[in-house]
């Protein structure tokens, strides 16, 4: 997605940090949490680390990365015909170690899925280590009635925000 904005990452390396949300951590300020703790498990040498986390939040309740059939269909049961918020939070890490950070909120709302449909999305696969258990990038898009925010910060990293943050530590993007 970073080329959408021109940038090709030096490297793209996974940061190995725990994702448990603490006790009474509302989604918002786990979303930004996580994208900084990446940003700061990820940083070596002297370079720009960027990270980012995605939320998916029924009210007040962080739903999980669905790593299993039935964790996926919890989640989408849940999300069934009414409206969530997808917190899309950016962490940009400078070599000084300030850490410069925005969050998108998405709202989301999904059709009534019936049985046989969340069955059909769930032998697809797509679900596998989605927050929330889906991916709108994929077959789930055909599943949302609605989406007032960001679509990129949906699947994963809002690029208005992520453009704005790269500009503001001075970036040159077109």
């Amino acid at each position: 997605m970073l080329a959408r904005l021109g940038i090709e990452p030096a490297r793209v390396a996974p940061a190995d940090i725990d994702e448990t949300p603490l006790k009474g951590e509302l989604p918002r300020d786990y979303a930004v949490r996580m994208a900084r703790e990446k940003a700061e498990a990820a940083a070596s040498g002297d370079g720009h680390v960027l990270a980012g986390d995605t939320v998916v939040a029924a009210g007040r309740r962080i739903l999980p990365k669905a790593e299993d059939e039935a964790t996926a269909r919890k989640c989408l049961e849940l999300l069934s015909g009414r409206r969530h918020r997808v917190l899309s939070a950016i962490a940009l890490r400078a070599p000084d170690g300030t850490v410069r950070e925005k969050l998108s909120e998405t709202i989301v709302r999904f059709k009534r899925l019936s049985r046989e449909e969340i069955d059909a999305y769930i032998a697809g696969g797509e679900w596998h280590g989605k927050a929330g258990g889906y991916a709108i990038q994929g077959a789930a898009e055909g599943l949302v009635a609605w989406i007032q925010g960001s679509h990129s910060g949906v699947v994963g990293l809002p690029l208005f925000e992520t453009r704005a943050l790269l500009k503001a530590a001075g970036f040159r993007i077109g």
